[in-house]
């Protein structure tokens, strides 16, 4: 079976990780991945910032979280992973969600081909885009008129967990011509 295909049926969301820093060269095959993802008409708006754990915006980031929602998690939003990639994206641009979301996925499909854990995070949707989004916006350096689209935590696992299952008859509809 090709690699990408191991890669979809093995990956799973991964909600811990080691404090290992990822390397250089793990992060610009991350970066690649999620860069080289189509766009619609070959737009090229995504952007993506790069956040090690420690950086106080990730603090920001859940407390504003955390107030919106009216609770405290037991974990935070990036689980401890070394690295948060933010991906944004023009905001005038009807298709930037969908290019995020094609980009995400290439890079968790990277990770998991390197190894690394990482966990899909839209739950900061709201914080990104209430009423510090000037602040997160400039704190992330988001280009001009780019707003938050998704993100994604990576790192070296810590915690693993068996990947979904589904059931195709429940998923899938076919229609004959």
């Amino acid at each position: 079976m090709n690699d990408i295909f191991q890669a979809m049926e093995r990956r799973s969301s991964t909600r811990g990780y080691t404090p290992e820093a990822l390397t250089e060269a793990e992060l610009e095959v991350l970066l690649r991945a999620g860069l080289q993802a189509p766009t619609a008409t070959n737009r090229q708006e995504i952007h993506i910032t790069v956040v090690r754990d420690g950086h106080p915006v990730l603090a920001e980031i859940e407390a504003e979280k955390n107030a919106l929602a009216g609770q405290t998690p037991a974990e935070n939003f990036y689980y401890g992973a070394p690295t948060v990639l933010f991906l944004s994206a023009e905001e005038s641009f009807s298709w930037s969600a969908v290019d995020a979301g094609i980009a995400v996925e290439n890079i968790a499909l990277a990770a998991q081909g390197l190894g690394l854990g990482s966990v899909i995070i839209g739950c900061v949707k709201k914080a990104l885009a209430g009423p510090r989004r000037e602040r997160f916006a400039q704190a992330l350096r988001f280009p001009e008129g780019y707003g938050f689209q998704i993100a994604i935590a990576v790192g070296h696992p810590a915690k693993t967990k068996e990947p979904h299952t589904y059931d195709p008859a429940r998923s899938v509809t076919r229609l004959e011509g």
